[in-house]
């Protein structure tokens, strides 16, 4: 997004202008973070997780590199190197701590991230390539999350990683060939070990890499707002630096304290103590659970139960990555003209049984399995599929907005631009 009356970086230092003319590195921020970059003047807190997101992103890249220099790739000292960063390391607690907890907040603000993006169409077009570049930092988070997951070699870890590969061997004819490539021999040991390292370790650069592509391709169209409405004026924004910095500067605040009291007062709130026992190939535990993050995915793949034509596990893993792949083709599923849920009466009521048809799927993924459990999962897995590939179509073909403000200058003044009051006095003047 250019406008003429964007501030444009001007250096002063005479050293500054001297690195300006033969590498503008000063500029480039300057225009993407800085006063030379207008965003709209009505964005409200939950555009703060974008920023979130990456400040996580670095924690974990920090904290993951300080740990790969004490830990030992190996089957049989890979728990007892945890233990030993645990216990024996200069903070090793700590560094531990907050990449495990750290992991847990990065995907927690992803997913804000991506239902803000539901909720205001941020995948509506010009906006497309933002969206695909989002969905493939998810995958690639999660392939790092559950890299990172095997690591610490417990009980969890090794069942986990033994589940997780069991789904290649659900393809035909061809399955249990991928899954031992995969694992480098028929269980999950030092060859997996070393890999699934190796890989965690890479994945964070590539993903901070389309972080990078994620943000350019933000900045040629712009940010979205609340309304929907694309800028028109001068008047509908405001630079980015101050005005966000600071509001950034809030949630950044937050979130961090979040993630203090996680650390410090409840460190192993959102982990399973089975891993805490060392990873034993004989033993296997009463209840196989993932992380948080991945428990609706997971309860979508217990939801088969039968066979029909293919393996019931078949179809359970086509069903899960399929409900991921699905946000891919969202731009094109959603065909209304109008972005923001905010003016979308019948599509906020079906994003809003989306949201809690999450969270049940969710509560599914981590229960023990029954019959009333698995038709609770089963019939909310259903409804994902529903709502993407039949009720969004419908309804954004025959849904009737309401009327949309001519600009964001018009919703702010009228206080539904969401806005708090101060932005609104702000625009008043």
């Amino acid at each position: 997004m250019s406008f003429p009356w964007a501030k444009q970086y001007e250096p002063k230092h005479p050293v500054m202008k001297w690195v300006d003319d033969r590498l503008p590195l000063p500029r480039f921020v300057y225009n993407a973070v800085g006063a030379g970059y207008p965003v709209p003047r009505n964005l409200n807190y939950f555009w703060n997780f974008g920023v979130l997101a990456g400040m996580f992103l670095v924690i974990q890249i920090v904290t993951g590199i300080v740990l790969a220099m004490h830990y030992a790739a190996n089957a049989g000292i890979a728990f007892d190197s945890v233990e030993h960063i645990m216990r024996d390391v200069n903070a090793g607690w700590f560094i531990r701590y907050a990449h495990a907890n750290g992991a847990s907040m990065f995907l927690a603000v992803v997913y804000i991230h991506i239902a803000r993006g539901l909720w205001y169409g941020s995948y509506k077009a010009p906006r497309e390539m933002v969206w695909l570049l989002g969905v493939v930092i998810f995958l690639l988070m999660m392939a790092t999350a559950f890299m990172g997951y095997v690591l610490p070699w417990g009980q969890m870890s090794f069942w986990g990683a033994q589940v997780i590969t069991g789904f290649f061997s659900a393809i035909p004819g061809v399955g249990e060939t991928i899954r031992v490539w995969l694992l480098g021999g028929f269980a999950p040991d030092n060859a997996a070990l070393n890999r699934f390292f190796s890989l965690h370790y890479l994945l964070p650069f590539v993903i901070a890499g389309v972080v990078i592509l994620h943000i350019w391709a933000l900045h040629i169209p712009g940010s979205s707002n609340p309304t929907g409405v694309e800028v028109k004026s001068e008047q509908d924004t405001v630079p980015f630096h101050p005005y966000y910095t600071a509001k950034d500067g809030v949630g950044v605040g937050v979130a961090l304290i979040v993630f203090a009291a996680l650390i410090f007062y409840a460190p192993n709130l959102l982990g399973h103590p089975d891993n805490y026992i060392p990873a034993n190939p004989l033993s296997t535990p009463a209840h196989i659970v993932p992380e948080w993050y991945f428990l609706p995915f997971y309860a979508i793949l217990k939801s088969f139960t039968i066979d029909f034509i293919f393996p019931a596990k078949l179809w359970g893993v086509l069903a899960m990555f399929g409900s991921i792949l699905l946000l891919f083709f969202l731009p094109w599923l959603d065909t209304s003209p109008v972005r923001s849920a905010n003016y979308r009466p019948t599509y906020r009521w079906f994003l809003l049984v989306l949201l809690v048809d999450v969270l049940v799927l969710g509560y599914i993924g981590g229960a023990s399995p029954s019959p009333g459990v698995i038709l609770i999962g089963q019939i909310a897995t259903v409804y994902y599929f529903l709502h993407f590939l039949v009720i969004l179509p419908i309804v954004s073909a025959m849904e009737r907005p309401r009327p949309l403000p001519n600009s964001i200058t018009e919703a702010v003044l009228s206080g539904k631009g969401g806005t708090s009051p101060a932005q609104t006095a702000l625009a008043a003047e």
